[in-house]
């Protein structure tokens, strides 16, 4: 049977209203046992700070914690570590190492929301903001050309 749009119907394209429940049973047994699982790595990378894993001293200088001394919590944060060497023309070396952490502020934002804290009527907070640019130009000035001509040297 199809519907209006000339489309298969889709509860018989998935073998009927019996077997859909059966499927989403079993698929709903698995997001269940993994629902605590989901929070508690949601929860880690949201409440992670940086110095969980960098330290700074009042001159600037910045050292990595030692892998084995950061926590659990703080090695969810982590999205990538990426080590640099560079060499210069005199052979001098650059280490560089840089850490990125997951976004925290996205994820609070699905804490909160999975939480109740906040309003299902907002709009997408993934839609790109709308920035009003306003351009102003130079004043124009009126000015005068006066035509030479060969004969006028």
């Amino acid at each position: 049977m199809a519907d209006d749009a000339g489309s298969p119907n889709p509860v018989k394209r998935f073998g009927g209203i019996r077997e859909l429940e059966r499927r989403l049973k079993g698929r709903s047994a698995v997001l269940e046992q993994s629902k605590d699982a989901i929070a508690a790595e949601l929860l880690a990378m949201g409440f992670a700070n940086l110095t969980d894993v960098v330290t700074w001293d009042a001159n600037g200088n910045v050292s990595i914690i030692a892998s084995d001394q950061i926590s659990e919590t703080a090695t969810r944060a982590i999205k990538k570590v990426k080590s640099t060497v560079k060499y210069d023309k005199e052979g001098g070396r650059t280490e560089t190492l840089e850490i990125e952490l997951h976004d925290k502020v996205r994820i609070l934002q699905v804490l909160a929301k999975a939480c109740g804290l906040m309003d299902e009527s907002e709009k997408d907070l993934d839609a790109p903001s709308v920035v009003g640019i306003k351009m102003v130009g130079p004043d124009v000035i009126e000015t005068e050309y006066e035509e030479i001509t060969a004969g006028d040297k």
